[in-house]
């Protein structure tokens, strides 16, 4: 019984001894780092994450930093000379991440994930010098996932997105190249870590100006980011939060200058996760050629304008953006907004409000295709009608406007609309919505010269051609208030009176002259309590007489009893039904055709007097040619016939020569009348329009 007790006792101290030893030894593998374990470790990294990895130890006789060491209490720590993994099968990239003097700490759960397919999750990375090169492509398949063996379908979309996450990072010198199909980005960037270096912020506890806290992070990258060049330079307190996806990490401060094409960027605040931007807020300053050239790279449709330069605030959290900007220039006008874009629906959604005290119609001209500030010159050499063009022919980006809905509200106090109107539309609002790519603006409202205007205008991009349609209409408009009528030594107005109208108009295009080139509606206007310009009524009728009298005893204003233009438009050709303007002196009539798809006039204007006159040689008259050009002339065959009848009549007595030259005048006058006049005119445009080619009507 003793023997047997003894030989357990035996057992027992053996086997303590043995177990003694091999924690001893475990102790001692672990403290000397496996170094015999450095290749297997190597193969099983590179079975577990599906990519080959590679521990390069004869790099540590040229570095001085040792044989390769692997530990794996709490952990994978695995400290090398240089360390690489490789890119996937499909890149054409030599590695995807390659570290000298390297440092690295896994979690097995973490390890794990990574061959499921979700992003690395690496718990601390030091080397002297890191190079990584992160690829995506069309399809979705990222270079920094690993062991992916489902279906992309399986993995959620932050896991698709997600770069690896580096919890504690540091690197004395850096490199990283994105090349990202979706993005269509190709940027290279130059870095600089000093994670958890101190700062004055740091240790007073107080809040100091942030560019005496960056001491984390320095970084510079250039490259393409869509069509457009790419510069940026970069500044950060931290790095570790800003690799996190943890959407409760810590904000870091940053300071970020960003040059996309000719647009310009920066920003002054805080963010986390530097690739998703969960959650950001700061101050900035964007500047460029036009409001679209920021849009596009962003994705979001925004208008063309002029040069711009906005400053505000922004913040983001999670996949909302919102934006206010209290001082906003674009070209001369000055405006005010608070937006918010949201890129969680299917498409994503604008909406928010524009204001200001002041927009000039000239800096949004690109919106519709035009020149900011001025029409567009033409081409050099040109001299035909075709080429000198007026209307913006630029071609729409019908694309955009399906790329993003919007739900704005729009109110400006003051919108300045050219050189040729002496008062600004004061206010306007209106209602803009773009919903799969249908843009409208609904309830239109503004006043001007004691008018207003009303009315609804909308443009379908859905198609491959633009829908335009438009709606508008106006009453008490003050011509002599709202336009400029400048004349010699101050005299009264021109013309003057209340407008009041209508017009309802279709059209279909590419650009903004394709479109009023297809036009199809009515436009009518009347003036109500006119008055107009005596001398500007006897010199259309060439009234000599007449004119010489008024200039004598100077210009006076002849009440208006009756004035409508009733404009037919049918692919984009306008022809009056009815252009009446009646005085008591003389009734001037106007036919013929403008022509927006041509862009050319071609107009007859005939006035009919009322009064009898000693002097005149009164002829209808033509305003022909191209909108930059037109010309006036007076029709030849009655103002020959009446020139040659003076001049036979001259030579049997000097005075007969005025025989021709008299209008007895006649006709009807006064409001009561108006409604014959009108009716004469829309049957003469019938006739002309149904009178046989060359025949007259």
């Amino acid at each position: 019984m003793k023997l047997h007790t003894g030989r357990i006792r035996t057992g027992w101290a053996v086997g303590a001894g043995v177990l003694a030893l091999l924690v001893m030894g475990v102790v001692a593998c672990e403290v000397a780092g496996w170094p015999f374990l450095a290749a297997p470790v190597q193969r099983a990294l590179s079975k577990t994450l599906q990519r080959e990895v590679q521990f390069n130890q004869d790099a540590g006789a040229e570095t001085g930093s040792g044989a390769a060491t692997v530990r794996f209490l709490g952990g994978l720590t695995v400290k090398l000379p240089q360390l690489q993994i490789a890119a996937p099968g499909w890149s054409e990239r030599p590695y995807f991440l390659r570290a000298t003097n390297a440092e690295m700490q896994l979690s097995y759960g973490s390890l794990w994930r990574a061959r499921q397919g979700e992003p690395l999750d690496i718990h601390l990375l030091h080397a002297d010098h890191l190079m990584v090169h992160a690829e995506r492509l069309a399809d979705g398949r990222a270079s920094w996932l690993f062991g992916d063996t489902r279906p992309k379908d399986a993995l959620p979309d932050d896991a698709r997105t997600a770069l690896p996450t580096v919890r504690d990072l540091r690197v004395l010198q850096g490199q990283l190249t994105v090349v990202d199909a979706p993005l269509k980005a190709n940027i290279t960037a130059e870095l600089q870590v000093a994670e958890g270096a101190s700062s004055p912020a740091a240790q007073t506890g107080t809040s100091q100006p942030l560019r005496v806290a960056l001491q984390g992070l320095v970084a510079s990258a250039q490259g393409t980011y869509g069509p457009a060049q790419l510069t940026a330079k970069l500044r950060t307190a931290r790095v570790t939060p800003l690799l996190s996806s943890d959407a409760n990490a810590e904000a870091v401060p940053i300071v970020l200058e960003l040059k996309v094409g000719k647009a310009a960027l920066a920003f002054n605040g805080t963010v986390t996760d530097l690739f998703k931007l969960s959650r950001m807020s700061g101050v900035f300053r964007v500047s460029g050629p036009s409001l679209a050239a920021v849009g596009d790279p962003l994705g979001v449709t925004l208008p063309s304008t002029g040069a711009f330069v906005l400053a505000g605030r922004i913040t983001k959290a999670g996949e909302v953006w919102n934006v206010v900007t209290d001082d906003a220039t674009v070209g001369s006008s000055k405006l005010r907004g608070a937006l918010t874009y949201d890129t969680r629906p299917r498409v994503p959604l604008l909406s928010g409000s524009v204001t200001g005290p002041r927009l000039l119609l000239a800096d949004l001209a690109p919106t519709i295709g035009g020149e900011p500030g001025a029409a567009a010159a033409p081409p050099a050499g040109a001299s035909s009608p075709v080429a000198a063009r007026v209307l913006p022919d630029k071609e729409f980006d019908l694309p955009s406007l399906r790329a993003m809905n919007a739900n704005v509200l729009m109110s400006f106090d003051r919108v300045e609309l050219g050189s040729l109107f002496a008062l600004p539309l004061q206010p306007l609002k209106t209602h803009l919505t773009l919903q799969d790519g249908k843009l409208r603006l609904d309830k239109l409202v503004a006043r001007t010269a004691d008018g207003n205007l009303a009315g609804d205008v909308s443009l379908d991009g859905t198609g491959k051609i633009a829908l335009w349609e438009a709606d508008l209409r106006w009453s008490g408009v003050k011509l002599e208030e709202w336009l400029k009528q400048p004349r010699p030594g101050g005299g009264p107005p021109y013309v003057l009176g209340s407008l009041v109208g209508r017009a309802s108009l279709k059209g279909q295009g590419r650009s903004t002259a394709q479109i009023l080139g297809s036009l199809d509606g009515v436009v009518t206007t009347s003036l109500r309590n006119g008055r107009v310009s005596h001398l500007a009524v006897e010199a259309a009728g060439l009234d000599i007489a007449e004119a010489l009298g008024v200039l004598l005893k100077g210009d006076d204003l002849l009440p208006v009893s009756c004035a409508l233009a009733d404009m037919q438009a049918k692919q984009g050709v306008l022809r009056p039904r009815a252009l009446v303007v009646d005085t008591g002196d003389s009734t001037l009539w106007a036919d013929g055709s403008v022509s927006l798809k041509d862009e050319t006039l071609d107009l007859r204007v005939v006035v009919t007097p009322k009064d009898f006159s000693p002097l005149t040689l009164r002829t209808p008259l033509f305003v022909k040619g191209p909108f930059k050009d037109p010309r006036v002339s007076v029709e030849k065959a009655p103002l020959a016939r009446k020139l040659g009848s003076a001049v036979l009549l001259a030579l049997i007595n000097p005075l007969a020569a005025l025989v021709p030259l008299l209008d007895r005048g006649g006709g009807e006058t006064g409001a009561d009348n108006c409604a014959q006049l009108l009716d004469r005119a829309r049957q003469a445009a019938r006739d002309k329009a149904q009178a046989p080619p060359g025949g007259k009507p």
